[in-house]
């Protein structure tokens, strides 16, 4: 009895040590799963970095009980207690040195005793100010601004600075918002599926909301707060009525309750037909007056549960989608139908322009134009007209839309798409900052020379009042929020464009890189190399010199350029790309269907012109033959086969680039990074090959000798199916 007591006690020492010596060993406490984003408050592993900030950040001042102020002060704690590796402490007064002080005058004495009015008067309702200030003898870093929310974006641009390893003994910044609505448009059903989703299901859980609030629903908010996004539209476009009746104007409320401490608002999407299929009215037409007074209690209502509701985005009278059109009624008529009803509650109405009709046949390129340049004037204050960055639909490559600079009175706002529906579903890497620049850059010269996209967005360009930057997000419950880790740097990049249209692609990236993986420098130089070359890698391999829309029908995953039958002519990809045993391409010009009327005459003349057109828009604009002569002297055939190998080619070099960073970062996110390029690897020669060996059966002409031959038939290419491609919703 006692020898099997004194066994047991020699087996309790021995778990005990063992267990002592395990929690002295390092180990991993958190999983590099790309969860965090990147907000990741990590120890600074530079030790005079670190230092010096521990010098200049000894103590915090940061009075003040208001909600959003108190998500502030977390995040700040959070924070600098991860960057510099101490306890955060928390002073009610000014310390002999080293304090962080952040307060907006009315909730800090000290930052009311600063003369800083004519500052604060700049950053306006949004902004912030970080400097470097003396007070009473006493060397201090100020965080301050008018109202909490800028508080908060002060405090998250201000650990940027700490993550990112930045100066801070000499700071001076006065920051504020470009663009006055920055939101997220996210493409989610109520039953959790997500159009054009690739990172798994809807963040949004109807089901156990409101009782439940997920934790990812704060993180969601703090990660769009950190980056400047002030809405969110939870529903799809593609809209249903449900989601404006109490039981789920419930579950809504509750999300709007998390979102509101971090500066989001909530926006729904709004069924044109609403007032019939849960109003039980006969009609939707704008201009009856049970259906504007169904909407006036609507949108009452919805203010009861929601004080702060944004207000409705709204898709109608395009693919099927029910609008005003039923009825004989104006898409101004629509739109002023429910901007009336949120006017007096400080609502807006975000009319999207992505319309095309099934009974006119006419280039789908010029059909938002033609609808919408003659109503402008004619809708109310509080509507702004959404528009797609191009007149086609997310392509790879577009040029602006000719609606940026056409309507002088009525504010036109951007929509992006930031999930990759037309670029590999989110398993390629391909880095939009470059595309998002690339349009926002673009001139329209609706005032002459100058008069940039990012002008007319801004409101610069026609005094707009009221400024909108939306993007379809590409979020979902995978656990690193995107399915690719290298998407989280869409979100991001949105965000911080919507926010200051003229940082660089290039700044931007280097931003995120450091936050998100490491401040190591070839680390940076190697990343920011691949990530400014994929986009541009991506349209070699699927749409170059101007192609577009030649992706698989429906899901759009993979190549389709033989789609010729489907719903309608423009659902096919033969529409676009025209070719035939001549030349391919699509005319634009006054030899074909004259979309470029629709853009100023300097715009007109340099894409209408074979010498001025860019190669990237070369067959957007113009049919051209197998043997038309490029710039680069090879023919158009054997610059098309050129571009697709060049592309292939470039991914196999972002393959081996990224292998360089074996053990610099860490070993998590670098496999599961490298597995995915792998995978883009393999795509883009089946972009390659299929597209090759279809324009071939057309051009009858041979690839060049240098290439490899395409392994596989055409027949084999066009014979592959998918038809559970992720992001189209299921037929259950």
């Amino acid at each position: 009895m006692f020898s099997k007591i004194k066994k047991i006690r020699q087996l309790f020492n021995l778990v005990t040590v063992l267990v002592f010596f395990l929690l002295l060993m390092p180990f991993k406490v958190v999983a590099e799963d790309g969860y965090r984003l990147w907000l990741r408050y990590d120890n600074i592993k530079d030790s005079k970095t670190l230092n010096e900030y521990k010098k200049n950040i000894k103590s915090i001042h940061f009075p003040g009980d208001e909600p959003t102020l108190k998500a502030a002060r977390e995040e700040l704690t959070k924070g600098v207690t991860g960057l510099l590796g101490f306890p955060v402490k928390f002073t009610g007064k000014l310390e002999k040195g080293g304090t962080l002080i952040v307060g907006t005058p009315k909730s800090s004495s000290i930052v009311a005793s600063l003369s800083l009015d004519d500052k604060l008067k700049y950053v306006g309702e949004e902004g912030y100010i970080i400097q470097n200030s003396v007070i009473k003898g006493k060397k201090c870093i100020v965080i301050t601004a008018n109202t909490d929310v800028g508080i908060l974006y002060g405090v998250f641009n201000f650990l940027k600075l700490l993550q990112t390893n930045k100066n801070i003994m000499d700071l001076s910044i006065s920051d504020k918002p470009k663009i006055k609505y920055r939101l997220l448009n996210h493409w989610d059903n109520l039953d959790r599926t997500v159009e054009r989703g690739y990172a798994g299901f809807s963040l949004w859980d109807w089901h156990k909301l409101p009782d439940y609030l997920d934790p990812r629903y704060k993180d969601y908010a703090r990660a769009n707060a950190s980056i400047g996004i002030n809405g969110t539209v939870l529903t799809n476009v593609n809209s249903n009525a449900a989601v404006l009746t109490p039981m789920y104007l419930e579950k809504v409320a509750a999300l709007a309750n998390v979102f509101r401490l971090y500066g989001i608002r909530v926006y729904l999407t709004a069924r044109f037909s609403a007032p019939i299929q849960i109003g039980n009215l006969e009609t939707a037409d704008p201009l009856d007056p049970e259906v504007k007074k169904w909407w006036k209690d609507k949108v009452d209502e919805i203010y009861k549960y929601i004080p702060d509701f944004g207000g409705f985005l709204v898709k109608a009278n395009s693919e099927g989608q029910p609008g005003p059109q039923k009825y004989e009624r104006s898409h101004a008529e629509g739109a002023n139908l429910l901007a009336d009803a949120l006017a007096s509650h400080g609502g807006i109405v975000m009319w999207r322009a992505f319309v095309y009709s099934y009974d006119v046949n006419e280039d789908r390129a010029e059909q938002a134009y033609n609808e919408f340049v003659p109503l402008d004037g004619k809708f109310r204050d509080n509507v702004l007209i959404q528009v797609k960055n191009g007149p086609i639909d997310f392509q790879p490559r577009e040029p602006f839309h000719p609606l940026f600079g056409a309507t002088t009175k009525t504010p036109v706002m951007m929509e992006f798409q930031i999930t990759q529906e037309y670029l590999g579903c989110a398993t390629h890497l391909v880095y939009l900052a470059t595309l998002y620049k690339e349009c926002l850059e673009s001139d329209t010269y609706a005032k002459g020379k100058g008069s940039t996209v990012a002008k007319v967005l801004d409101g610069s360009l026609f005094d707009y009042t009221n400024t909108g930057f939306a993007g379809v997000s590409n979020i979902g419950t995978d656990r690193n929020w995107t399915g690719h880790h290298f998407a989280q740097v869409n979100w991001y990049a949105f965000g911080r464009l919507g926010w200051n249209h003229e940082l660089s692609a290039e700044k931007i990236a280097e931003e995120w890189i450091r936050m998100t993986f490491s401040n190591d420098k070839e680390v940076v130089k190697t990343l920011k190399e691949i990530m400014i070359a994929s986009r541009e890698i991506a349209v070699s391999y699927m749409t170059p010199i101007g192609l577009h829309h030649i992706m698989a029908e429906g899901h759009h995953y993979g190549p389709g350029p033989w789609v010729a039958v489907s719903g309608r002519p423009d659902w096919t990809s033969v529409y676009y790309h025209q070719a035939d045993s001549l030349g391919i391409g699509f005319e634009r010009t006054t030899k074909g269907s004259n979309a470029l009327r629709q853009y100023y005459p300097e715009v007109k003349e340099k894409f209408s012109n074979l010498e001025t057109c860019p190669d990237e828009y070369l067959l957007w604009f113009h049919h051209l033959d197998w043997d038309y002569k490029m710039k680069s002297g090879r023919t158009l055939w054997e610059e098309l086969c050129h571009k697709y190998y060049s592309g292939v080619d470039s991914v196999k070099w972002m393959v081996d680039k990224f292998s360089t960073l074996s053990g610099k970062i860490d070993e998590e996110r670098f496999e599961h990074v490298s597995t995915f390029l792998k995978i883009q690897a393999a795509e883009a020669i089946w972009w390659r090959n299929s597209c090759l060996l279809y324009f071939q059966s057309h051009s009858k002409k041979s690839i060049p000798a240098e290439y490899e031959k395409p392994s596989g038939t055409l027949e084999y290419y066009k014979s592959l199916r998918f038809p559970y491609a992720p992001g189209i919703r299921p037929s259950w």
